[in-house]
């Protein structure tokens, strides 16, 4: 599944439609996760894009009327095409714009979402109820320790909830949790102060680093200009059972937590 990283590359592969005016919508397939409201073929023409954000895994995309809210879903992907590029058979949804480049979105499994969110997209449901971004201030290691008071879950499910804090998912869990050298079965509530600040910070350590690398590509994951990320050669543990951990060779180990595959060192993250 695409992560905050995938998302916010593709975002910024969407740039240069920033100042376009729509010329065309097409709803190839409207039900996707959430049906995809069908008078945007109406409505959005001439319309231009003004912005492009995200918050957590959604893009949005802001236009005179407000902002059409974008998630890749699963396995999805929004590319930017050529006006002339033939639509293959999961593109559900295009955005034509005038100067001939295509918004495409493209989603095997249908997980994904086109909705409209209005003048105030922070009011939206589905954003209402998120935490704070953790390549902002006011995610730290503060935040943390006061979430996990009450909090007794494994820490690696607990950092993956999106209402604490969004865009941390398996991948960058993983991977910042081993960073931090905290184990991924710790209860949240017996990390110290100490520890919390050490792990937000190799969370937006990790986060950022990715960013830099344009994301991890795994199955599905191209940016909107169809080149791959490449964080994935930088992993420290995720994908890596059995593999000698590059800090002390001591083979990677693999539970379940959360329904989810995790990875760690079990001599650099020891058990509490």
């Amino acid at each position: 599944m695409p992560e905050l990283p995938e998302v916010e590359t593709t975002m910024r592969g969407l740039a240069p439609l920033v100042g376009q005016p729509v010329a065309k919508v097409i709803i190839r397939h409207p039900t996707l996760r959430w049906p995809i409201p069908a008078d945007l073929v109406h409505s959005l023409p001439q319309q231009t894009l003004k912005s492009l954000s995200r918050r957590a895994k959604y893009i949005l995309a802001q236009f005179d009327t407000g902002y059409l809210l974008l998630h890749l879903g699963m396995s999805g992907r929004i590319c930017l095409l050529a006006q002339d590029e033939p639509a293959a058979k999961h593109d559900h949804f295009d955005l034509h714009f005038a100067d001939g480049q295509v918004l495409r979105l493209r989603d095997p499994r249908r997980f994904g979402a086109v909705l409209w969110a209005g003048a105030e997209p922070e009011q939206h449901a589905l954003l209402t109820v998120l935490g704070p971004e953790p390549l902002e201030s006011a995610f730290d290691g503060d935040w943390l320790y006061r979430q996990f008071r009450t909090r007794s879950a494994p820490v690696k499910n607990a950092i993956m909830d999106s209402h604490l804090v969004v865009g941390v998912g398996n991948i960058y869990a993983s991977e910042s949790l081993f960073r931090a050298r905290i184990h991924p079965q710790t209860p949240a509530n017996q990390l110290s102060r100490q520890a919390c600040d050490r792990l937000a910070a190799e969370i937006k350590a990790t986060l950022t680093d990715a960013l830099a690398a344009g994301g991890s590509s795994l199955r599905d994951f191209f940016g909107a200009d169809g080149n791959p990320g490449y964080f994935q050669q930088e992993y420290f543990t995720y994908a890596r059972t059995g593999e000698a951990c590059k800090i002390c060779s001591t083979p990677i180990q693999n539970v379940r937590l959360g329904q989810r595959s995790t990875f760690f060192c079990p001599r650099c993250q020891p058990k509490p």
